[in-house]
């Protein structure tokens, strides 16, 4: 039990996939002008990364392991990501239409966000059970999840600041990504993994 309570605190804030890994970059950077449309981006993004972690460990393990066919793990496991990518888009679409057209080109941009693939991916290199592969992917999707929140609320308050001209827009976005990768390292050393 202990070790399940590491693995998600070690994917929450210690490997957190965007700021610690820089994987899932797009969207962190495209969705997060508004904390309600990247809290809708991170829901979405947990439901795939979580599903798919399940589904990808079957697979690996119940056919390209026995089969010995582990070299179309990539392929096998993007196919899953697209899938399941164009599930949570037409769930969304028929739910929230207003979130759907938020969300934009960025919903189906999950198909091709690498956190998703590489949190897959890492599942199988770590050689996590089924058990700590699921909560490894919740864990790293409310990292992800968390990390587009802090900074859609940190990019919503500079909106209201004089900030400099040179500064506007992109510049003092990535600046600001910065300095929040900054603080996530703080963690480092919280938990070995």
């Amino acid at each position: 039990m202990v070790e399940l309570i590491l693995i998600l605190i070690s994917a929450i804030f210690v490997n957190n996939f965007v700021l610690a890994r820089f994987l899932g970059i797009c969207p962190f950077l495209g969705v997060s002008k508004k904390v309600e449309t990247a809290l809708g981006m991170g829901m979405a993004v947990t439901f795939v990364m979580t599903v798919a972690a399940v589904v990808t460990w079957l697979i690996q393990y119940f056919i390209l392991i026995p089969f010995n066919i582990e070299y179309l793990q990539t392929i096998a496991f993007i196919l899953v990501i697209a899938s399941l990518v164009q599930l949570v888009e037409m769930v969304i679409q028929k739910v929230s239409p207003v979130l759907y057209q938020s969300l934009g080109i960025f919903l189906p941009l999950i198909t091709t966000n690498c956190a998703v693939l590489g949190l897959a991916v890492l599942n199988i290199q770590k050689g996590y059970s089924f058990l700590e592969s699921v909560v490894f992917a919740i864990g790293a999707a409310l990292g992800f999840t968390l990390a587009m929140v802090l900074f859609a609320g940190l990019r919503e308050r500079i909106d209201l600041c004089p900030v400099p001209k040179s500064f506007r827009g992109t510049a003092i976005a990535l600046v600001t990504a910065g300095l929040l990768s900054l603080a996530f390292m703080g963690f480092a050393g919280l938990v070995k993994g």
